[in-house]
């Protein structure tokens, strides 16, 4: 077994606010927190994640299971569960971790590690922060056979708190995101032409954003009239719109951008119509600053969106981004995504990022939406990606 939880070294530095998580922790009654999310262990490890399992989780009869286990008030006390294989990736560049237990194939034998740290550490019988719905069933019923008088906590809530506030290094990550799946998609809108094929450019932006170094996730796109945003062998014809919305990785951080094309020249409706969705965006960005309620940016753009002409066939939207591409500050409940608004009336801070979307479902020019990030400041915002906000020419 791969074990170096034994070695002796100096006092933890974590790479995240260790007052803050303690605050978070001793407010919903948690002793101790073993996070086993990808999301959740990257951000907690300083933004470490195991190449070989970036693509898939399973492996034989089980899956990989990276935990990280934070006790509250000790960080000296943490440790990382990780595979075998991650013993080398220590070695090269330690984790910060005071134990590292690199010894797991699957789900039971890194819970079973799990049990071991956390009774060493004299928290068997503690309030045990875990995240339901990334903790497999096999994990969790070891961790409560072996684990007498522990009570299980959702933790979910305490951890999306510690990352809605976002680090300068975090910051810039999210805005250079930003920036090259927008120069990604402005190329890709250039390049396709007529007879270009729905399958044929979301490969061309595919291509793109690998190339300038980013982790395509996926591409949302519509051609012409309809509203299906699936690949297909539709064909892009003379005069019809394009739309492309595209979510791209940067080490770990996701950006998330919606932009608008014609094959031609957009006709003086065409124009109307993107006004329109524009000016529900400034409306709600105008709103947009720390120390603000989120709700305020939500009514404003909801009035400009009542009283726009194509109000019966148009949404506004708005959510955090970070990690994942829906995280604190959550500002709409149900819409559409299944959560509560519950930080709709909470003022937004500076360092929060948001992604704001307008999108019209017109029933005869077909999908126009814009959607931006913008990344809260003391005097409003900073958006990231901030260019090709009209019609781009395709066949350029």
């Amino acid at each position: 077994m791969n074990d170096n939880a034994g070695q002796t070294r100096q006092a933890a530095v974590t790479p995240f606010d260790t007052a803050k998580l303690d605050r978070f922790m001793e407010e919903a009654g948690i002793d101790v927190i073993v996070a086993t999310s990808k999301h959740n262990t990257q951000y907690l490890m300083g933004g470490y994640k195991f190449i070989f399992f970036a693509a898939m989780d399973a492996i034989g009869h089980s899956r990989y299971l990276p935990m990280v286990i934070y006790e509250k008030g000790a960080p000296d006390h943490s440790a990382y569960v990780g595979n075998r294989m991650e013993g080398a990736e220590h070695q090269n560049n330690p984790f910060w971790t005071p134990a590292v237990h690199t010894a797991t194939w699957g789900t039971q034998d890194a819970a079973g590690l799990a049990v071991e740290h956390l009774k060493k550490i004299g928290k068997a019988g503690g309030r045990i922060g875990i995240e339901p719905a990334f903790l497999p069933s096999d994990a969790r019923d070891l961790l409560a056979s072996r684990l007498d008088g522990a009570r299980f906590v959702d933790a979910t809530h305490v951890l999306e708190r510690l990352r809605a506030v976002k680090t300068p290094g975090e910051l810039a990550k999210l805005r250079r995101a930003s920036e090259l799946i927008t120069d990604s998609m402005l190329a890709t809108i250039a390049a396709a032409r007529a007879g270009s094929t729905k399958m044929e450019i979301i490969e061309q932006l595919r291509r793109e954003e690998t190339n300038r170094g980013l982790h395509f996730e996926y591409c949302l796109l519509t051609l012409g009239s309809s509203h299906n945003r699936a690949g297909s062998p539709q064909a892009w014809v003379e005069g019809e719109i394009l739309s492309i919305d595209s979510g791209g990785n940067y080490h770990g951080y996701i950006g998330d951008l919606c932009r608008m094309g014609v094959l031609g020249e957009p006709d003086a409706e065409l124009e109307d119509l993107l006004a329109e969705v524009e000016c529900i965006q400034q409306a709600a960005f105008a709103k947009v600053r720390a120390g603000a309620a989120g709700r305020e940016m939500i009514v404003a753009a909801e009035a400009e969106l009542k009283a726009s002409p194509s109000a019966a066939f148009t949404d506004f939207f708005c959510h955090g981004m970070g990690l994942i591409a829906h995280e604190a500050p959550f500002l709409m409940t149900n819409h559409p995504v299944t959560y509560d608004g519950i930080d709709a009336d909470k003022p937004l801070e500076a360092g929060n990022v948001i992604s704001v979307e307008t999108t019209m479902l017109h029933p005869k020019r077909g999908f126009i939406k814009l959607e931006d990030t913008l990344a809260i400041t003391d005097g409003g915002y900073e958006m990231f990606g901030d260019r090709g906000r009209g019609w781009n020419r395709g066949g350029a």
